[in-house]
């Protein structure tokens, strides 16, 4: 049975993005009746900069392990869309601010003490999205749809269409991490260029997106959980690691180098891969 993966057209990524990002009611100032999505976020989600080892960080794995029959412990962070933040519009976002400076007037808007979890998230929220790129990267958070796509085509170009590509639970359950067997040959999705997007904690829908000048492959892994799940998973392998930190977390879970192997990661079901329409 080969696998296949859903194409979205340009016009049809709103629709996407409101299923998965769970869309609300508009109007910015009810964001403050809405935070309790973060607060769970915040208490069960992984750690954004996963400075200690822990399940959250087993979700890398590299390009030698991507083979039929192949198992290996995966870790599946499931966000729930009743307690996913909501995705703003453009003018919605703009209206308010998105800035570290500007922190404390945030934690006031949205009802958060300073030495609170949801404080703490928001600022590392912020902090990620101020600091600068590697040398070959773009990258850019988005707090809107427009804005995703603004950045999105500045990548692609405007007249290219794409397609998005999401991990895919075909089974229920809340089993978060386990050992995986990869179930049939993986299929490489052709991509000469890629923006991934990832969401991250704060009081409405934050989009952390990036492209990168290196070579990337894109690949969609059936898996077979030990407890009965099945899975569709995207997955993404950076061929050229050579300018990232040494102290990334997937350079300690795999136990190699900067430069030295392509360092490939699965995708939760909130995160997405956008590549061109080919």
């Amino acid at each position: 049975m080969s696998m296949k993966y859903a194409s979205f057209s340009f016009h049809l990524l709103l629709l996407f993005l409101l299923l998965v990002l769970h869309a609300n009611e508009s109007g910015a100032k009810k964001l403050k009746n809405e935070v309790q999505g973060l607060e769970q976020v915040v208490e069960t989600g992984p750690s954004s900069h996963m400075d200690h080892m822990d399940e959250s960080a087993m979700v890398f794995f590299t390009l030698r392990d991507l083979k039929l029959g192949n198992s290996m412990p995966i870790y599946f962070h499931k966000k729930y869309s009743s307690s996913s933040p909501r995705l703003l519009s453009r003018d919605e976002a703009d209206s308010i601010a998105f800035s570290s400076k500007e922190l404390p007037f945030l934690l006031r808007f949205f009802s958060f003490s300073e030495d609170s979890p949801q404080a703490k998230a928001m600022e590392a929220t912020l902090r990620e999205c101020e600091s600068k790129s590697i040398k070959g990267e773009v990258k850019f958070c988005a707090t809107s749809l427009e804005s995703m796509l603004d950045f999105t085509s500045s990548i692609f170009g405007s007249s290219i269409d794409f397609k998005v590509l999401a991990t895919e639970h075909l089974t229920k359950s809340s089993t978060l991490f386990q050992n995986y067997t990869v179930l049939e040959t993986p299929e490489e999705i052709p991509a000469p260029s890629i923006v991934s997007c990832h969401t991250k904690p704060y009081p409405y829908a934050v989009l952390y997106c990036h492209s990168q000048v290196t070579e990337n492959r894109v690949f969609k892994v059936s898996l077979g959980g030990e407890n009965g799940d099945r899975v569709i998973a995207v997955a993404v392998c950076h061929m050229d690691t050579s300018q990232w930190n040494r102290n990334h977390v997937s350079f300690r879970v795999l136990g190699i180098e900067p430069g030295t192997l392509p360092v490939c990661h699965f995708f939760p079901a909130d995160n997405f891969v956008l590549v061109p329409d080919l």
